[in-house]
């Protein structure tokens, strides 16, 4: 059993003798003392996970120590056990944040069962604190890994934005790390001890996305069995972050735009408009210029989430990253010089978090200490054009996964070196457009190109 730590505080001898005897026995630190004004002395050098209280006490009564600890600590649950019991004193307990208030004569199992309880309770709120401190310490910008240019701009931008309540739109490929960006804005904001709710815009139908972002009432459609809050709800006095906004219906961001005029939205089936203080920090692997002149996106809600906008580069155009980007992902292991160069030459389409989890794959198969050209999956070899001097054989089994990576970093480099010119592109690479699009799907590739 954890070995929480209890104040007893209460005037009555007997009654501090018999609190602790039965916490003690069920594995609990126990102090006492006999009223509040010595508490507060206890309190100033010693942390609990509980307090058990008196109301009725010389010096300072119960209520008037809880007053002060609350002043200084708002998290410490408190028992209020008392033989004055008052309707007024039950309110004054409320107000205060007690965390049970139980009446005198009691039961020992009556006061096990609260005890237990309340230190649950504690335990978890210090657990959240704790993930809450570790969160904003993962996402410091001086602890952000880039030591590239462009990357260091980029932090200290967003550093400098996240003091503000200015709609910021993070733009880059997939995989470049936009929500990291978001994360680290919203933990070092004045917002930072409230939630932020990431959704992806493109991840759900248009009828549930709506739900996911503005709630529901019951009966509201088939299946809505009961009511059930959105994020605007539950992110209030926090952040949104809405990945790959591109990717909204036309109707929902019409909705989407009221709710950032007004303040105020209305859940599916609902009736009254619930007000609410977010702010919203959208990302996009889209050309929203583009979507707009194709009557895809709004205009007015584009002003309204680019107030400020990031570009975050591909990890192509900052190759001084990879280095330290590797053995970030990699510690403690090492990695050879020769399987650096390959992970260095190589174009990442999938940016960031391809290396990672190439990476990731790498130390799951890997037994040594050490990752080594061949730990790593073929493909990086072929597509680093590397292939001769790494690659003897290449067999039946990783023969396909090589082809179909070069082929699909090939058709990228075409589409880039031709400005994204499909009509180009496919004659470069000797294909007609029909099967440069059929290689297109098959491989993944965006069609955000110029035809």
């Amino acid at each position: 059993m954890h070995k929480a730590k209890i104040l007893v505080v209460d005037d009555e001898l007997n009654m501090r003798k018999t609190l602790s005897c039965i916490l003690r026995q069920q594995g609990y630190d126990v102090k006492v003392c006999g009223n509040g004004k010595e508490a507060v002395k206890i309190l100033d050098t010693e942390q609990f996970n509980l307090i058990i209280t008196d109301i009725k006490m010389p010096h300072m009564d119960g209520m008037a120590m809880l007053s002060a600890l609350r002043k200084k600590n708002k998290e410490i649950p408190v028992i209020i056990i008392t033989g004055h019991a008052t309707v007024n004193s039950a309110i004054d307990a409320v107000k205060l944040e007690a965390y049970d208030y139980i009446r005198k004569p009691c039961m020992p199992d009556e006061i096990l069962f609260s005890v237990r309880r309340a230190v649950e309770r504690e335990k978890l709120i210090s657990e959240n604190l704790y993930l809450h401190d570790q969160l904003k310490e993962k996402f410091r910008f001086n602890g952000l890994i880039g030591n590239n240019k462009k990357m260091q701009d980029i932090y200290q931008l967003a550093q400098k934005v996240s003091k503000s309540n200015a709609a910021i739109l993070i733009r880059g490929e997939s995989g470049t790390g936009k929500e990291l960006i978001a994360h680290a804005i919203h933990y070092n904001s004045l917002r930072k001890n409230n939630k932020f709710l990431a959704i992806n815009c493109g991840a759900l139908p248009e009828n549930l996305l709506e739900s996911e972002l503005f709630g529901h009432e019951k009966g509201a459609f088939t299946g809505a069995i009961s009511s059930r809050k959105g994020i605007f709800g539950m992110a209030d006095k926090g952040t949104i972050f809405l990945d790959e906004i591109g990717d909204l219906s036309l109707t929902t961001q019409m909705k989407l735009l009221r709710v950032l005029q007004d303040g105020e939205f209305r859940g599916v089936g609902g009736t009254r408009q619930i007000k609410v203080d977010v702010r919203i920090i959208s990302a996009t692997n889209k050309n929203l210029e583009n979507r707009i002149k194709q009557g895809l996106f709004r205009e007015d809600l584009y002003y309204r989430i680019n107030v400020i906008a990031i570009d975050l580069p591909p990890l192509r155009e900052r190759k001084d990253d990879i280095a330290p980007l590797v053995k970030h992902f990699l510690a403690p292991k090492r990695i050879s010089s020769e399987a650096m160069n390959l992970l260095v030459s190589f174009d990442w389409p999938g940016n960031v978090r391809e290396l990672e989890n190439v990476i990731e794959r790498a130390v799951a198969l890997q037994e040594g200490q050490c990752i080594l050209p061949d730990d790593l999956p073929q493909y990086i070899s072929v597509g680093a054009g590397l292939a001769p001097a790494h690659i003897s054989t290449i067999t039946e089994e990783n023969f396909r996964e090589a082809r179909t990576a070069f082929e699909k970093n090939f058709l990228i480099s075409v589409l880039r070196k031709t400005n994204r010119n499909i009509s180009l592109a496919s004659k470069k690479a000797g294909l007609s457009r029909r099967h440069f699009y059929e290689k297109m799907r098959l491989y993944g590739i965006k069609n955000r190109i110029k035809d």
